[in-house]
């Protein structure tokens, strides 16, 4: 049971603390600090607090939530905006989504986590602080990745296999990309690593896995133009909360990558097992875009596309709620006039109805039910022809051929009984 309390504790980092501090305050940066600078203070403190470092320090694992929450608001340029402007008030709490860390969550919590990620929802999870420290220290092995090559391997969960690209001068000016798949569509994560002035690697970016087709992939792009990755996570909450809203929110998850260029020299790559249970199975490629100039143009006007069609999506979801808003206002006054229309004419029926031979009791003594419109006429002739005045018998064989059809008088019929 103790597991299971653990989830619900883990699970609740996804949204802020309940005593909220100052981003900046949290992160020791001011107001007009440069991304590279926030990432820095970032990465300091998660390190430090880092749950795989402090497993007996529960305090630590509250910093490590308000740190990654914090920078949840300060790297992502329309959140901070929004707080800088009108603070936590201004933030969606159910889209401040953060990373979990497997390590500490057991076994039976992990087990619901992959249950949740086989599900569709996106789970981010945390980098074991063992490969960022090994990394830091230059302690791990770097495997070569030639340009033009693939490899393939298997990696454990929570740990990292690193590969080694050199690029010359030709290459880093014409662009490289390297791309992870898994046929096993296991989930990992492409990790990019800066040399360290101690000598070891910093990570500087990180893209997950997503399911593209029968395959799982990430990609780095370093194209020399800024070139976009999606953060998946914006989708499914809009999606759970609104499939309309969803639609809207698609382009939301375009992030910025944070390097679009490389150096010539060697740069270090990592793929780091995310599987929740079992080992991650991958193939890491690196190429030069240099044979690849055309497609290389048509992703970057696909991107500049993409980037206008978001701001247009914007400007259309305020056209669209108002239209929406219009239209749920007159289809509303659509049901309300048919239930009225209805109700007028069921009421005109029911009167109509009403005009029966049995509601006419002015001393006629008819017990007839008819209902036609001639019924009053016809009972009225029938009534004046048995009069004994008139015909002194009620025989009816000297009636006329134009009553002789008429024969449910059962008074008449009670008479000739008589």
């Amino acid at each position: 049971m103790s597991e299971g309390v653990g989830m619900g504790s883990k699970m609740e980092g996804t949204s802020a603390p309940a005593l909220r501090r100052d981003p900046y305050e949290v992160l020791s940066v001011s107001r007009d600090s440069t991304e590279q600078e926030i990432k820095t203070a970032y990465r300091k403190l998660a390190l430090k607090y880092h749950p795989d470092k402090n497993a007996d320090n529960p305090e630590a694992s509250e910093l490590f939530k308000e740190v990654a929450y914090s920078y949840s608001i300060l790297s992502d340029p329309e959140k901070k905006r929004q707080y800088d402007s009108a603070g936590f008030e201004a933030l969606d709490a159910d889209g401040m989504d953060m990373e979990i860390d497997l390590s500490n969550l057991g076994t039976v919590n992990t087990m619901f986590a992959a249950l949740f990620s086989k599900l569709g929802v996106p789970i981010k999870t945390t980098i074991s602080a063992n490969v960022l420290e090994e990394a830091l220290n230059g302690t791990v092995t770097v495997r070569p990745l030639p340009i033009g090559a693939s490899v393939s391997g298997k990696v454990e969960k929570q740990c990292a296999h690193f590969f080694g690209v050199t690029i010359n001068e030709q290459q880093a000016e014409a662009g490289i990309v390297v791309r992870v798949t898994s046929n096993a569509q296991s989930k990992f994560k492409l990790l990019y690593f800066e040399h360290d002035a101690n000598g070891g690697y910093g990570l500087a970016l990180q893209e997950d896995s997503e399911k593209a087709g029968r395959v799982t992939s990430a990609g780095m792009y370093f194209l020399h133009f800024q070139v976009y990755r999606m953060d998946s996570t914006v989708n499914a909450l809009a999606m759970a909360k609104d499939p309309e809203a969803a639609f809207f929110k698609r382009l939301e998850g375009l992030q910025p990558c944070e390097v679009s260029g490389l150096k010539a020299g060697t740069h270090i790559f990592a793929v780091y097992g995310d599987n929740f249970f079992k080992t991650a199975t991958y193939t890491i490629e690196a190429l030069c875009v240099k044979s690849y100039e055309d497609t290389t143009e048509k992703l970057k006007e696909i991107e500049a596309q993409i980037l206008r069609k978001r701001n247009e999506l914007r400007q259309f979801e305020t056209e669209y709620r108002k239209a929406l808003a219009r239209f749920q206002e007159v289809t509303n006054r659509y049901t309300q006039e048919k239930q009225s229309v209805d109700e007028l004419l069921k009421q005109r029926d029911n009167i109509h109805s009403s005009f029966t031979v049995a509601r006419v009791g002015n001393g006629s003594g008819s017990g007839s039910s008819l209902s036609n419109g001639s019924s009053s006429k016809i009972t009225g002739e029938d009534s004046k022809a048995e009069s004994p005045g008139e015909d002194g018998g009620l025989d009816g064989k000297d009636k006329s051929a134009k009553k002789k059809w008429f024969n449910l008088n059962l008074k008449g019929s009670e008479k000739k009984l008589g």
